[in-house]
């Protein structure tokens, strides 16, 4: 059985990490999120969040799109190779439900997992 927690190990925390992604990624878009992903050498994904204030003013909102987030990378983490992914949150992501966004991010971690076998 799985642990399906969501501990420091899975986290992106050092600036070095978010540069390696931003500089060669692997990238999935839609009209909510931007998804940038880069291989790392662990045997694990690890998850990295960027929401701006330019996008979600409010701190509820931006709360609510990050938990939304780590909710589902939570959920399909297994599925996903070991790569560092970045999301990003475009302004239309606060007007998406919670069952709207499950779905963008599902389909986006689909993406990366067929993008990520061409590259393996």
């Amino acid at each position: 059985m799985s642990d399906f927690g969501f501990n420091r190990r899975l986290r992106i925390s050092s600036p070095s990490d978010y540069q390696r992604v931003f500089a060669k990624p692997i990238k999935s878009g839609s009209a909510a999120f931007t998804v940038l992903a880069a291989p790392n050498n662990l045997q694990r994904p690890r998850l990295g969040l960027a929401i701006a204030k330019k996008h979600l003013r409010r701190a509820v909102d931006r709360n609510r799109i990050k938990r939304q987030i780590r909710e589902s990378f939570r959920l399909y983490r297994d599925t996903l190779p070991s790569v560092d992914v970045v999301v990003l949150a475009k302004h239309l992501t606060n007007k998406k439900t919670n069952t709207e966004l499950a779905g963008v991010l599902k389909d986006h971690w689909q993406n990366l997992v067929k993008q990520c076998a061409k590259f393996s």
